[in-house]
């Protein structure tokens, strides 16, 4: 009987749930979506048992006509930072707060001051923002102390699919250090940030590596779904760490651009580094060797886009983008975009920051403005390139996947922005698959990230950069640039070069 390994990627909006077989083909893929909700302003949540719901149905989808009894594996990926929370009878106490979650934006400056405060705390403190698994932990404690109070253990993002399908609660090295709970230089949660919060160390889940099993499939699902009783899940991985898997970045060494609802630019390093932004995840397959790869994000990517074709366009096809803006031409215009519409964790720390357009005249059209929504994305890359440090020119190229990937025209301006060769993946590469490329690892077959990553990642185009493009998208970043202080000093007052605690922001 031919063995399948199980993928689900617990997204944002959607979960994805693929099957692969040990040629790393996928043999079937479904979607099921869901929404969160947002009962206040900038607050976003959801109920982590609409995801079980979503992932019991996508298993019966995927499941029907009697894949269950070929399953050798499961493996579950996804967002990264969203926290959910236990109780003493191991159902969440409240909504999950997403990673897109801001209501603690006025608590970070004290936080921050809180955390510098300890000797073990101050990358902590430079990473903190709000979504972040510790700001959240500190909102509650602040503001719904009952459900604080009732916490018995702590999950983050997909976590919570591994716990409903084993019964055990843990996490990976990728979730806990990017939490901002985490030391991971001493791979230890983090006594001073634990006495800080007030939580109990039970509350912590155990840190495992990515590839272990976390345990097997209840028994209840397992019939269910005709699934081996026994069938290990693994403790799984953020959707950063599984893309990079997928996409030969975590074996290879090279830097990756992923355009999905939040736009993230990560690389693998061989030592965390202070002096750089960017967060840094730690990675184990298997609690010997250990990976960090350091991730820079666009908070608002996909979503910038989205708003501005369906709110502003009023439609849903995403398509208009390249029927409508002619990419050989479209450089030539005046028109700057700032992006930054839901605030940035990366480049400013600033969950205040919006966008606007600059040097609109009489003579702006449709697409003009459709291209320097593009365009503008493609700058924030390109600052994040920067701040992050990362040596594209070591490379020569920059590998670019998802949703955004598929337009030519996103691909064409990042390259003449970025000034260097965009190849477009093509193939099954992304979070799902990446998970369940681990998935197979785990039953052997493949015994590192390369290996995994060998025969699937396959370049579908080239974007070269036109010289006179790229001329022309220099001297608009340096005006996109000077943006930041300017937008500070029209909402804030901050004059450039002025402190912001003088001003009082």
């Amino acid at each position: 009987m031919e063995e399948l390994f199980l993928g689900i990627d617990l997204g944002t909006s959607a979960m994805k749930l693929v099957l692969m077989d040990r040629k790393k083909t996928i043999r079937a893929q479904i979607t099921e979506e869901y929404e969160a909700a947002q009962p206040r302003c900038g607050w976003s949540e959801i109920d982590p048992e609409l995801w079980y719901e979503c992932m019991e149905r996508g298993l019966g989808r995927i499941l029907e006509h009697g894949a269950g009894r070929q399953i050798r594996a499961i493996g579950v990926t996804g967002q990264m930072h969203t926290l959910i929370v236990l109780g003493e009878d191991e159902k969440p106490v409240r909504p999950a707060m997403m990673w897109n979650d801001i209501r603690t934006r006025d608590l970070i400056p004290e936080l921050k001051q809180k955390m510098a405060e300890f000797p073990e705390g101050a990358y902590l403190s430079k990473t903190v923002s709000t979504g972040s698994p510790a700001a959240n932990l500190y909102w509650l404690k602040k503001n719904e102390p009952e459900h604080f109070a009732a916490i018995r253990k702590f999950l983050i993002g997909p976590d919570y699919l591994v716990f409903r399908l084993t019964g055990r609660a843990g996490t990976d090295y990728c979730e806990a250090s990017t939490s901002c709970l985490y030391e991971i230089c001493g791979r230890r949660w983090s006594e001073p940030m634990r006495k800080l919060l007030g939580l109990p160390r039970e509350a912590y889940p155990p840190v495992q590596g990515s590839a272990l099993a976390a345990g097997t499939i209840r028994k209840e699902l397992a019939e269910k779904f005709a699934i081996p009783a026994g069938t290990p899940v693994l403790t799984g991985t953020g959707d950063n760490p599984a893309t990079a898997i997928s996409t030969g970045c975590m074996g290879r060494g090279y830097p990756v651009i992923s355009l999905g609802t939040s736009g993230v630019f990560m690389m693998p390093v061989e030592k965390p580094g202070d002096e750089a932004r960017g967060k840094t995840i730690l990675f184990s397959f298997d609690d010997r060797a250990y990976f960090y790869l350091v991730q820079g994000a666009v908070q608002s990517n996909g979503s910038t886009l989205e708003w501005w074709v369906r709110s502003i366009l009023e439609t849903d096809d995403f398509s208009v983008v390249d029927q409508t803006v002619d990419p050989k031409t479209a450089w030539k215009g005046s028109v700057l975009f700032y992006p930054h519409l839901v605030g940035d964790k990366t480049l400013y720390a600033d969950p205040n920051l919006r966008g606007g357009f600059f040097g609109l005249s009489t003579e702006t059209d449709r697409a003009g403005m459709l291209y320097a929504v593009i365009e503008g994305l493609c700058f924030s890359f390109r600052e994040l390139a920067e701040k992050m440090k990362l040596p594209l020119e070591k490379f020569g190229s920059v590998k670019v996947v998802g949703g955004g990937a598929k337009s030519r025209v996103w691909m064409q301006t990042m390259a003449n922005v970025l000034n260097i060769r965009i190849e477009q993946m093509d193939g099954m590469i992304g979070p799902a698959c990446g998970i369940a490329l681990l998935a197979a690892c785990r039953c052997g077959g493949m015994d590192s990230p390369e290996q995994m990553a060998e025969g699937l990642v396959r370049t579908r185009a080239v974007f070269e950069p036109d010289p006179d493009a790229a001329a022309a998208c220099e001297e608009k970043y340096r005006k996109y640039l000077r943006i930041h202080e300017g937008l500070a000093y029209i909402m804030d007052g901050i004059r450039p070069g002025q402190p912001e605690a003088e001003s009082g922001r």
